[in-house]
């Protein structure tokens, strides 16, 4: 069982290999004085890695970035990547089990209980009592299946192995995996992550099912600025699946079956859909070995179709707005393209002269000088890939309301618009963006994460330290051009969170 062969790997220090892949990647040249010896490679089934050896410290850092995400669903879907993202966890035939043939076995009469439910939810006047029935009907099967569950065995032999950090999340457009182990631990990973490619196993799946829910309720449903966020988005991106929550909506959520789940990962969770950056000490030579030896004859999967919505032009302001009893609240958007297009770099270097710092514009004319606002935050997103919104959030200071902060938001725009700014200000940026960019250098796994989502979803680990280079290069008339271009009445949507009695509380 594989189990038992991760237990002796933990018992000895694997010796690293002396031989190194052939296909070095080119330096990168992002920053003065910084080369990036990346090694790159794919396997036969698509499966790309890159690694980075760094030997200061005896650990190394292991991402792997799926590129599937919230924009990948449809309505009735919504959230199946992010509770995949949670089920990858539970182990698979081999790990977390004492017996799985039994566990299975149980899968089946669970699921056709499941099956009833829907069946009974779609019916013109449906059963409350009857639906409670079968529910607690599942619960019970799940109680019976944990008889031959080892929990938490995936995580525990990652611990004894000294691992930290071991984690996961999902975005609009990927899945990424994380965790650090020391570089003598290193083929623990392989072996794990292999498994749990290959054959994984959704057990205690609607439990988890109800973890996830219940997680959509916390963030979202009870949460002021949730509840916002969601609103603001789906206002915005009337049909792009930007407008869907990654976490998904309750009503999809109440309805996923393990089957569905189990199809979305077998057809787009494959090696030919992965990519796995390996930065810290370890050889690039018994990298590739390990990755040919435990990935190499897994099928590549499918690629997820391309995204072919498109968000019909906007032609006047939008505005939505939250009741809920929580302080006022102001969130503001503008479409703006994604991080690939020639404006890009003009928009992160706006961002950032209008928030970034205590000096910053927007933060000095609304929270320091004229005190209308207790917080404010810019950026971009959903995503990356898509044209996404450029979005300001702000908190007003009591007893100023949502309107004034909204005007004061707009006059220094203006400004902007009529005035670039001076180069001292992007000066500052720069510097901030040199600082940060060496912050990020020096952790093995923050540089994991970078080069492997760059990777994933740009085409090319140099792709976002080009674009940092871009932003350095940003002028002060090309701040001002987006400005201009993007900045207008009718491209902007806003979402304002008042109290339940309709006006702002002083």
């Amino acid at each position: 069982m594989l189990a038992v062969r991760v237990i002796l790997l933990l018992a000895a220090a694997v010796v690293p290999g002396e031989g190194r892949s052939q296909e070095r990647a080119p330096r990168d040249d992002a920053f003065p004085g910084v080369a990036l010896p990346v090694e790159a490679f794919t396997l036969e089934n698509g499966m790309r890695f890159l690694v980075l050896e760094r030997r200061a410290t005896p650990t190394v850092a292991f991402v792997g970035v799926v590129g599937v995400g919230g924009v990948n669903e449809t309505l009735g879907s919504t959230g199946t990547a992010h509770l995949l993202e949670h089920m990858l966890f539970k182990g698979s035939t081999t790990v977390g089990t004492r017996n799985a043939a039994a566990e299975m076995h149980l899968f089946v009469e669970m699921d056709a209980v499941h099956d009833s439910i829907l069946a009974e939810r779609g019916r013109a006047d449906p059963d409350p009592q009857r639906i409670a029935d079968l529910e607690a009907r599942i619960e019970a099967l799940e109680d019976e299946a944990r008889i031959y569950v080892i929990p938490n065995e995936f995580d525990r032999i990652l611990s004894r192995a000294g691992a930290r950090g071991l984690n996961a999340t999902t975005s609009n457009e990927a899945t990424t995996y994380f965790v650090e182990l020391p570089s003598n631990q290193a083929e623990v990973w392989f072996a794990l992550e292999s498994d749990r490619m290959r054959d994984p196993v959704f057990r205690e799946f609607y439990a988890e099912r109800d973890v996830v829910m219940e997680e959509r309720r916390l963030r979202v449903e009870t949460n002021p600025a949730g509840l916002l966020f969601e609103a603001h988005l789906a206002s915005a991106f009337t049909m792009h699946p930007y407008g869907a929550p990654v976490v998904g909506y309750m009503s999809d959520l109440e309805t996923l079956s393990r089957g569905q789940v189990q199809d979305y990962y077998r057809r787009f969770y494959g090696p030919g859909n992965t990519v796995v950056a390996v930065v810290g000490d370890v050889d690039a030579g018994q990298v590739r070995r390990w990755a040919d030896r435990y990935f190499g004859d897994l099928p590549p999967g499918e690629s997820p179709p391309p995204v072919l919505a498109r968000e019909p032009e906007q032609r006047g302001t939008r505005r939505v707005e939250v009741l809920q009893d929580a302080e006022p609240a102001l969130r503001m958007g503008w479409k703006v393209p994604s991080a690939t297009h020639a404006d890009a770099p003009a928009l992160a270097m706006l961002a950032t002269l209008l928030t970034g710092s205590r000096t910053a514009r927007l933060y000095d004319a609304l929270v320091q000088k004229t005190r209308v606002a207790t917080f404010v935050a810019a950026g971009m997103g959903p995503g990356e890939l898509h044209p996404r919104l450029f979005s300001l959030e702000v908190t007003p200071r009591a007893p100023h309301t949502v309107d004034e902060v909204e005007e004061e938001v707009l006059r220094v725009l203006d400004e902007f618009r009529a005035v670039p700014p001076p180069e001292e200000d992007l000066e500052r940026v720069r510097n901030q963006i040199s600082a940060g960019a060496v912050r990020q250098l020096q952790s093995n796994l923050g540089l994991a994460v970078q080069l492997a989502s760059s990777e994933s979803a740009l085409g090319d680990w140099r792709a976002t330290f080009g674009l940092t280079r871009q932003i350095r290069e940003v002028r002060a008339e090309e701040v001002q051009d987006v400005v201009r271009k993007y900045f207008r009445p009718e491209n902007l949507t806003v979402a304002v969170l008042r109290t339940r009695m309709g006006v702002d509380r002083p």
